[in-house]
């Protein structure tokens, strides 16, 4: 009889102990799980600012000519839609740049904003 109530306390407490072992696994990956959703989320508010950023360099770095009215009227909709204060002050500051020197300036100065934020 105090064997198998030895045997009993043993079980029992390897019972404990293994549920103290799950508990604390579900803990750490309920807490890595919250840690990889907030980096996702901050990954996908991010996104407007690339896609901005490449649509910019395709459509006006790499343009040919000058940029046509709908094109500068796509960029100037999507920079809007950024709700970002910084990346707007900087386009204007590019957009009504007096001379192209001074353009030129500025499109570095966008560029830089841009792909700070968006890393």
């Amino acid at each position: 009889m105090n064997k198998q109530k030895l045997f009993a306390a043993v079980i029992i407490l390897l019972l404990l102990s293994s549920n103290a072992f799950f508990v604390y696994s579900l803990l750490k990956a309920q807490e890595e799980l919250s840690e990889n959703k907030a980096a996702m989320e901050d990954s996908r508010s991010k996104e407007p600012i690339l896609e901005f950023t490449f649509l910019f360099i395709e459509k006006v770095l790499k343009a040919e000519g000058e940029v046509d009215f709908d094109t500068r009227l796509d960029l100037e909709n999507k920079v809007r839609n950024l709700e970002d204060a910084e990346i707007l002050g900087q386009w204007n500051r590019f957009v009504n740049a007096d001379n192209e020197i001074e353009a030129q300036a500025e499109v570095k100065n966008l560029l830089g904003m841009l792909l700070e934020k968006g890393k």
